[in-house]
C-alpha cells in the first residue's frame, strides 16, 4: 500500500491519542488460530506486539498451539479420543501437549528476540502461577484438563517491571502439582483479570461478532457488556464463539477496561484495531460511562 507522505502523517496523528492514553498499560493479546501456522502472519502479529511494546505498551502474549499438538499425536501414531466433542487428554498426550507448547513457546521467543527486544517465555507452572484443578465435560473425565482455580501473577509482574516481554502458554498445575493443559482463551481471561490488564485481544479466524452468523455485513463494532451478555443469554450465539464471548463479558466485570475480538487472518490486525478511530473487530467495553472506543 503506498502513501503519500501526508496520509503516512495522518495514520500517525490518528494513533496518537490511543498511544496517549494506553501507554505504560497492561495489554494481553490471546494468539492462536491461523495466525500461529501461517508464517508471514506470525510475524506480522508479533512486529505489533513490538511495536506496541516500543511505544509504551505493556504487552503479554498467551497462546495455544491446539493445531500444533494434534499433528504431533498423529505423527507419533496415537489415536485422538474425543468425549462431547473434547479431546481426551491422557498421560501419553499431556505429554506431548506440554512438549509443544514449549516448543511453540521458545519459537515466539526467538521472533520477539529478532526484533530487539528481550522476551521471556514461561508456562502456568513457572512461579506457581496458574493453579488449576481437573475440568469434566458433562460429568465426564476427558484427562489432563485444567479449570483455573487462581493466578498468581507476580512473575509477570517482575517481568514487566524488567522490561521484558512475557510470552505463557496455558500449562498449570494442581494441588499435587500434576501437570494440566488448560483452554488458551480461559488462561488468557484469568491471566488480563489477574494483571488488571487495560486491554485484552483474543486473534481468531473469524471478523468479530455478528448478529446473524450468515450476514456478513451484520459484524458488530462495538458493544456494552450488558449488550453482550444479552446476546449471550438470547441462545442466537452458536459455535466457539459463545465461550469466548462468555470469557470476554467476564474479563470486563473483573476489572479489564475493554475486550477486542480480531480476526488474525488480516495483517496488522491489532495496529488497526487498536490505533484507529474505526477499528476492525468487535470491541468490548464496560458501560455508559465508558468513553466510546471509536472516535471516527
Amino acid at each position: 500500500m503506498n502513501l503519500e507522505p501526508m496520509q503516512k502523517a495522518a495514520v500517525l496523528i490518528e494513533a496518537l491519542p490511543y498511544i496517549q492514553r494506553f501507554n505504560r498499560k497492561i495489554v494481553v493479546v490471546k494468539y492462536g488460530g491461523s495466525a500461529m501456522v501461517d508464517e508471514e502472519l506470525k510475524k506480522k502479529v508479533i512486529q505489533d506486539v513490538v511495536l506496541l511494546k516500543l511505544v509504551g505498551f505493556k504487552p503479554i502474549i498467551v497462546h495455544g498451539g491446539g493445531k500444533e499438538i494434534s499433528r504431533w499425536v498423529g505423527k507419533v501414531g496415537m489415536e485422538p479420543h474425543f468425549i462431547n466433542g473434547l479431546r481426551v487428554t491422557d498421560e501419553p498426550t499431556m505429554e506431548i501437549a506440554e512438549m509443544v507448547l514449549n516448543k511453540v513457546n521458545k519459537s515466539l521467543v526467538q521472533l520477539v528476540n529478532e526484533l530487539g527486544i528481550k522476551a521471556v517465555g514461561i508456562s502456568g507452572k513457572d512461579g506457581m502461577m496458574l493453579k488449576c484443578h481437573k475440568k469434566l465435560s458433562g460429568g465426564q473425565d476427558i484427562g489432563y484438563v485444567g479449570e483455573i482455580d487462581s493466578v498468581d501473577p507476580e512473575i509477570i509482574h517482575d517481568l514487566l517491571e524488567k522490561d521484558f516481554l512475557p510470552i505463557i502458554c496455558p500449562i498449570g498445575y494442581d494441588e499435587y502439582f500434576q501437570s494440566y493443559n488448560i483452554n488458551a482463551d480461559d488462561a488468557a481471561c484469568a491471566i488480563a483479570r489477574a494483571v488488571q490488564a487495560e486491554k485484552l485481544a483474543f486473534l481468531t479466524d473469524v471478523e468479530g461478532v455478528y448478529k446473524d452468523f450468515e450476514d456478513k455485513d451484520s459484524l458488530i463494532s462495538e458493544m456494552e457488556v450488558d449488550e453482550a451478555q444479552a446476546f449471550v443469554d438470547s441462545g442466537s450465539l452458536g459455535g466457539g464463539m459463545l465461550p469466548k464471548l462468555q470469557n470476554c463479558i467476564d474479563a470486563i466485570k473483573n476489572g479489564v477496561s475493554r475486550v477486542h475480538i480480531l480476526d488474525g487472518r488480516i495483517p496488522h490486525c491489532l495496529l488497526l484495531e487498536i490505533f484507529t478511530d474505526k477499528g476492525i473487530g468487535t470491541a468490548i467495553y464496560n458501560s455508559k460511562e465508558d468513553e466510546r472506543y471509536y472516535h471516527g
